[in-house]
């Protein structure tokens, strides 16, 4: 036999997790027949990916607020698997002026891709790479300098700060001062004792071009030419896929600068 009831049922508190972050929209997939995934880089959490229900109907209340490269604050309930996102303010959309000019889109297509990349973990903070990318928007978006120069001074800085950053000055190996080579597998220039087999004799003006867009020389940067600005380019993203172990889809649009 059964026990009987209790008088009163005890009360139980349901724990609703809710925290709010910003961040700059990396990229978005389908998800059902009306939601989207979105994967966002955020200031204090790291990337996440939330779960954006009935954003693909046409009365969605924040449908266009989540679409790359718009910085949105956001607000959003911890999931078992995906966090959902329950609120979305636009804070600034870097999109606008690079949907128009072919050129500088892609190259932040670009960056938007290797910043998913490069941080691999989520919810792992990553303030620096989170800036890093906010100034490579806003630089881009500017139109101040090429927007080749900017993606690979973006791509520099990026490494650098996830610890892949090239020697450009002394030998990578045994730090000689007296370099000749550009060697993708030893981290950057060699000297002739150490190269390697297959790597690459850019000119000096190419490398003194990868140094001042990693140390944010545009005086310098600005002033180089067309064909040490392509040479810089194929090394750079050579050097970056190498790291990250896998192509960057994006940089087979990227436009590059004519060689001069």
């Amino acid at each position: 036999m059964l026990p009987p009831l209790p008088a009163r049922w005890p009360h139980y508190t349901v724990r609703v997790s809710l925290y709010r972050d910003d961040g700059i929209v990396l990229r978005t997939h389908k998800l059902g027949e009306a939601d989207r995934i979105v994967t966002v880089l955020t200031r204090r959490t790291g990337k996440i990916r939330g779960v954006a229900k009935g954003v693909r109907r046409t009365m969605s209340r924040f449908g266009a607020r989540l679409e790359p490269f718009t910085h949105v604050d956001l607000q959003l309930h911890t999931g078992r698997t995906l966090d959902v996102i329950t609120q979305a303010e636009t804070i600034r959309s870097y999109g606008g002026p690079l949907v128009i000019d072919y050129p500088r889109y892609t190259a932040g297509t670009a960056m938007l891709e290797t910043a998913d990349r490069l941080i691999m973990g989520e919810k792992e903070p990553a303030l620096r790479q989170f800036l890093l990318l906010v100034g490579g928007l806003r630089t881009l978006g500017s139109g101040e300098h090429e927007a080749r120069l900017v993606l690979d001074a973006y791509f520099l800085r990026s490494l650098a700060v996830a610890g892949y950053a090239p020697a450009l000055e002394a030998c990578a190996r045994c730090r000689a001062v007296s370099v000749r080579a550009f060697a993708i597998v030893a981290g950057g220039v060699v000297c002739g004792t150490c190269r390697p087999a297959g790597a690459a004799v850019p000119e000096g003006e190419t490398l003194a071009l990868m140094a001042a867009l990693l140390r944010g020389d545009w005086a310098t940067a600005d002033a180089s030419r067309g064909r040490h600005r392509a040479e810089c380019s194929g090394l750079v993203a050579a050097y970056l896929q190498w790291h990250l172990e896998h192509g960057i889809r994006s940089l087979r649009h990227v436009e590059r600068e004519p060689v001069t």
